[in-house]
């Protein structure tokens, strides 16, 4: 067993937490700034001064063995507060500054995030930003981001959301396809017409209700659809649209300029697309007491541009 002072086994401890955290040394290395091979030193360090294993490992997996729990659990409420404090003295700067890390959907973060971070920057200089562009549901706290973009009807009530916008989901077509094929003036006609669905398993099914007076019950109906194409990304949705190959229903914030341009027609205006998209876009941030000024920054920033919404 290792005589090293408590002290030097800190950094070990604090690369234990971020193994249990992320359940990779792979990530936990990204999130510490080092090497995998650097932060298994420091577990096999920790390991020879305490002198039990303090993780399980596989060719697929890494767990915590009973001490290395135990370790972890009496330690992380410690780190945390650590880490806080240094963000609270960080955040007695003039201005702003540090890293945020920031997850947001592609095509959504393509054409409407990602644009509006050029003018922050320039207006932030001491704030850097790393974006991530994914379509899964990334574990905020786990994988290390300060702030996630979703597109969803229901935040999840175990982190703080901010409301950036609603959204609406749209029945498309160019007028070159509907001068060919006709115009469906019902959800039933969908059927019959060369549809462009969202990927998603088992058969493309597009609920609707009718738009009612303010109370009055809607009717609702389902068509099972079908075509030439179907895509898990609305931006290449869109273009298969524009392209005349179908029917399309997109978010608004794909579709947008196309219609604004002409070269969308928005369909069956006296009913919704239900359940299929969300209706607003939200800023999430997992839980905390203090929010660090360069996350709140950008929260208030991508407010103010993305706030009117989309234009559709």
């Amino acid at each position: 067993m290792s005589t090293s002072p408590p002290a030097a086994l800190w950094p070990h401890l604090h690369a234990l937490g971020q193994i249990a955290q992320s359940g990779s040394f792979t990530l936990a290395a990204q999130r510490l700034g080092l090497s995998k091979a650097a932060v298994s030193q420091r577990i096999a360090e920790l390991e020879r001064a305490v002198g039990v294993p303090l993780l399980a490992r596989t060719t697929r997996s890494v767990r915590l063995t009973e001490a290395g729990k135990r370790l972890v659990d009496e330690t992380t409420a410690s780190f945390a507060s650590i880490e806080q404090s240094l963000a609270n003295v960080r955040d007695l700067a003039t201005r702003p500054q540090g890293l945020v890390r920031l997850t947001a959907p592609v095509a959504l973060g393509r054409q409407h995030v990602a644009p509006q971070l050029q003018g922050f920057l320039a207006a932030w200089p001491g704030i850097r930003i790393e974006l991530e562009l994914s379509d899964r549901l990334v574990n905020l706290a786990h994988e290390g981001f300060d702030l996630a973009v979703r597109h969803t009807s229901r935040p999840p009530d175990s982190h703080v959301a901010w409301r950036l916008c609603a959204s609406r989901t749209l029945l498309v077509a160019t007028p070159s396809y509907l001068r060919r094929h006709g115009t469906p003036a019902a959800p039933a006609e969908l059927a019959a017409h060369d549809c462009l669905p969202y990927l998603r398993p088992g058969p493309a099914v597009w609920p609707f209700e009718q738009v009612t007076a303010h109370g009055a019950e809607p009717a609702r109906v389902s068509v099972t659809v079908g075509g030439p194409l179907r895509a898990n990304n609305s931006e290449v949705l869109r273009e298969a649209v524009l392209a005349g190959l179908g029917i399309g229903l997109l978010p608004d914030f794909s579709a947008a300029a196309a219609l604004k341009s002409g070269r969308l027609r928005e369909l069956l205006p006296g009913w919704r697309p239900v359940g299929f998209f969300g209706d607003a876009v939200y800023l999430l941030r997992p839980w905390s007491p203090q929010v660090p000024r360069a996350v709140r920054a950008l929260v208030d920033h991508l407010r103010a541009e993305l706030g009117g919404g989309f234009g559709a």
